[in-house]
């Protein structure tokens, strides 16, 4: 039994985080992998729904217990959350249990009358997915008509008075070189541009070696944030291009069962939204006592909080911007845990992805089976988009 280390109260607050807290500053609960798209990148390979989904009820029941916890807010996605029957009335009840909600949704129901609704509430965010600023940059990703849907969505929030609505892209080498329309089109909709990184877990791991922007376009990116990033979301996203030089701003840790988490549609609980795999599953919420329970007596979470060796990396002059990048990178690229991370700016990855190396198997696979998905990439395997980051709104300079 792993048993967590005891806690110096004087510590900064980044080693207060790689200790872990007494609840997730937020956690990701993907209520459903029911999603009407099947975009090339899901991290949660979703498509269709799981039978064993939480009812109603049992949803409530985690939300009663978010909200004894104090946890901040929690981040809903999928799949498509919005298609569950139940999903406003989950989101009414999460609020009403001060328990704030941001979800991520692909705009299919954000109608006028429903984005009216939204914009009557202070305790409810919305991202919106878009990975091309550009219908067909954005379409072979995420598949025919998905663009024009997420563009009408944001209209329709700024319509109806929606604040701030975040626009959440996925970075690929497809859209790079479109920082500055993202960032346009957020300020043409008074939206708040949100980008993550493309994680190589879920469908990504299929067309991630295709898809990573490449070592220029890191730079690029990186050259990009410093230059105009100031108003733009990254979360603990891109820590590992700080590499490069001067720090970027956000979290440069690891926070997988330290400080944030997953749950799933049936109640698994993750150590990170982009490590579902059987390797990091801490427990379940029906079965282990409630997600409390699992939170504070996991096994896995308690060797996560623990002291970590840097490993290969310790000796790296930039290991404390980097700290060995990101776990579930190295995992579904079949990289060592212990090692640099596959994106590794300063080349530390390069001979590891060149030589044998076996990425895991996905535990799971939720992707449309009765008819074929409808994108195809230049040269990649047709398959989705619910990337998620849990700390897109989390300051810890504030």
């Amino acid at each position: 039994m792993t048993i967590a280390p005891q806690r110096p109260y004087t510590a900064s607050l980044v080693d207060q985080f790689e200790l872990g807290l007494n609840a997730p500053i937020c956690l990701t609960w993907e209520l459903t992998y029911a999603c009407n798209l099947s975009c090339v990148h899901c991290l949660s390979a979703s498509g269709r729904r799981d039978p064993r989904e939480l009812t109603t009820e049992q949803c409530e029941a985690v939300i009663d217990e978010l909200q004894r916890m104090k946890v901040f807010y929690v981040n809903i996605g999928g799949g498509e959350p919005t298609v569950r029957p139940d999903f406003w009335h989950l989101l009414d009840y999460a609020v009403a249990h001060q328990v704030g909600v941001k979800f991520s949704t692909n705009g299919l129901r954000i109608t006028r009358e429903r984005a009216r609704q939204l914009a009557g509430n202070d305790y409810v965010d919305i991202q919106i997915s878009l990975d091309g600023a550009t219908a067909e940059v954005n379409d072979r990703v995420r598949g025919p008509g998905s663009f024009d849907m997420a563009m009408k969505a944001l209209g329709n929030l700024a319509a109806e008075g929606f604040r701030n609505a975040k626009i959440s892209v996925v970075m690929t080498r497809e859209n790079v070189d479109q920082l500055d329309e993202f960032q346009k089109i957020a300020d043409d909709h008074g939206a708040t541009l949100r980008i993550t990184r493309l994680r190589p877990s879920g469908r990504g791991a299929d067309v991630w070696d295709e898809l990573h922007p490449t070592h220029d376009q890191q730079r690029q990116l990186y050259d990009w944030l410093l230059a105009k990033g100031e108003r733009v979301l990254t979360g603990d996203s891109f820590f590992h291009l700080s590499a490069f030089g001067e720090s970027l701003p956000g979290l440069n840790l690891c926070g997988a069962g330290r400080v944030v988490c997953l749950i799933d549609p049936i109640g698994d609980v993750y150590a990170c939204p982009f490590a579902i795999h059987d390797e990091f599953l801490a427990g379940n919420v029906i079965r282990d006592g409630g997600f409390e329970s699992v939170w504070q007596n996991s096994e896995l979470f308690a060797e996560l909080r623990s002291p970590q060796s840097g490993g290969a990396c310790a000796s790296c002059q930039f290991f404390d911007s980097c700290r060995g990048g990101c776990m579930a990178a190295k995992f579904f690229t079949g990289l060592p845990m212990d090692g640099p991370d596959p994106e590794c700016v300063v080349g530390n990855s390069a001979a590891a992805l060149a030589g044998e190396r076996t990425a895991p198997a996905s535990s799971q696979d939720h992707s449309h089976r009765t008819k074929p998905v409808p994108v195809t990439l230049r040269l990649a395997p047709p398959v989705k988009d619910c990337a998620v980051n849990p700390l897109a709104d989390f300051d810890p300079r504030a």
